[in-house]
């Protein structure tokens, strides 16, 4: 059950507010000066103050409901309070909404509407306490997952980014084979630079090779490594990625563009860790450790012939799928300020931009874009405009210019309670009397 504290001098206004509120399963709490409203804060759990703006019955000036306001945000700044008042100086309760106070009701109250803006004020601070636990368990999480292990540098803030970077470094204490899968751009040689970098065979070489990058007839080649004469223009011996990677990682990007012939044996490697130079039948042995990575479909492959289904099974003993950056949408401002050069700064439209883009070309594009329009802005500011992005006009137009017809519908449908306006429209209350002040709306 929720509890309210009602600092007022007049014990009616309590007794009154006592009988309203508990028809709703609100618990009352009365104080009848501010000393007794801050001592009853320090020594219950209050969840929203309903105060009184005057405490001396020859004062109408509100002074004294002002000091004591002042006094309740700065101890408890996430508590919700709403101004009780006779008096009729609107702009100055306007003052105060701005400076942190929830709302303000004016006697005689209606008592619908009290009772909705209360049980509004209490939903929210009952979800924001539940959002500050959560954020404060994730910071715990992500505090623990960077003291613990050795992320590369990674750049994250997306809950669904933590995810995949917490199973990689489980994972990686495992010898067995990895597949990363998600679009191009999204980060996949990272994840594997992180699940070697907490392996048993951290110290030893991390190699990459993107097997999309060569002609299928020196992919084998460079996977395995080819004696002198084995094709044309072979003139001396050459060391493969296995060689190269023994006693580390092997990181294998676009998996699915290897030829079958290579296929075969990348599996008998896997399985032995034995292989055979291209033109040599002398027999090699390693200790691999291979990340593997693709944005194709491999089943779809398997299905057509062009894909090897015991290879597939092989590679995937654990699969980690980071998804586009469009489906991580808290990295996007972190991973753009990261590019962005020292001392570069981006501004409002240009955050909003960044955030509506849907990034097909995902971190690889949001680099790209950020980097250019760093290149070419002149100062330190970056707008939105200097991005490029197709939706940078009507982004910078909704920035400039908040939708009056939206927030006055919301008002008309709360029946004029702000705080049920401001739920609605996901805004809280001090946001949405900032973007009335901007537009010239009056609060009554």
């Amino acid at each position: 059950m929720s509890t309210v504290l009602i600092i007022d001098d007049n014990p009616a206004v309590a007794i009154a507010l006592d009988v309203l509120f508990s028809l709703h399963d609100i618990r009352t709490v009365h104080a009848e000066s501010p000393e007794a409203g801050l001592a009853a804060l320090e020594s219950g759990e209050i969840d929203l103050v309903i105060q009184d703006m005057n405490f001396r019955a020859d004062t109408t000036s509100g002074d004294e409901g002002t000091a004591l306001f002042a006094q309740i945000h700065a101890r408890h700044p996430q508590l919700p309070v709403v101004l009780l008042t006779a008096w009729t100086h609107l702009e100055s309760a306007v003052e105060l909404i701005k400076a942190g106070a929830a709302d303000y009701v004016a006697k005689p109250w209606d008592d619908h509407k009290l009772v909705t803006t209360v049980g509004n004020l209490l939903e929210l601070s009952a979800s924001r306490r539940e959002l500050g636990r959560r954020r404060a368990r994730e910071q715990r999480e992500r505090h623990a997952l960077e003291q613990g292990h050795d992320l590369c540098g990674v750049v994250w803030a997306d809950a669904s980014t933590e995810r995949v970077l917490a199973l990689a470094v489980q994972v990686a204490r495992s010898e067995l084979p990895v597949l990363v899968t998600g679009p191009n751009g999204v980060g996949k040689e990272k994840i594997a630079q992180i699940i070697h970098a907490n392996s048993a065979v951290r110290d030893g070489p991390f190699v990459a090779l993107n097997c999309g990058a060569l002609p299928a007839e020196l992919i084998e080649a460079e996977l395995f490594g080819a004696d002198a004469g084995a094709y044309t223009g072979a003139n001396r011996a050459r060391e493969g990625k296995f060689e190269a990677a023994d006693r580390g990682t092997l990181f294998l990007d676009e998996i699915g563009n290897l030829p079958l012939a290579g296929q075969m044996k990348l599996l008998r490697v896997l399985e032995t860790g034995r292989f055979e130079r291209l033109g040599s039948n002398r027999e090699r042995q390693v200790r691999v450790r291979v990340v593997s990575a693709t944005n194709a479909d491999l089943p779809a492959l398997i299905a057509s012939g062009r894909f090897r289904e015991d290879l597939y099974y092989r590679l995937n003993a654990i699969e980690l799928a980071l998804p586009p950056l469009a489906e991580r949408p808290d990295d996007i401002l972190p991973l753009a300020r990261h590019f962005l050069p020292a001392g570069r700064r981006l501004r409002r439209d240009a955050e909003q931009v960044l955030l509506r883009h849907r990034w097909p070309g995902n971190v690889r594009e949001l680099r790209n874009v950020v980097q250019r329009a760093a290149l070419l802005s002149a100062g330190d500011d970056i707008g939105a405009a200097a991005l490029g992005l197709p939706d940078a006009a009507p982004a910078v137009a909704a920035a400039m210019d908040p939708d009056r017809a939206q927030i006055e519908a919301a008002i008309e449908r709360a029946g004029g309670v702000l705080a049920q306006a401001a739920a609605e429209l996901g805004l809280s209350r001090q946001a949405l009397y900032r973007r009335m002040d901007k537009l010239g709306l009056r609060p009554d």
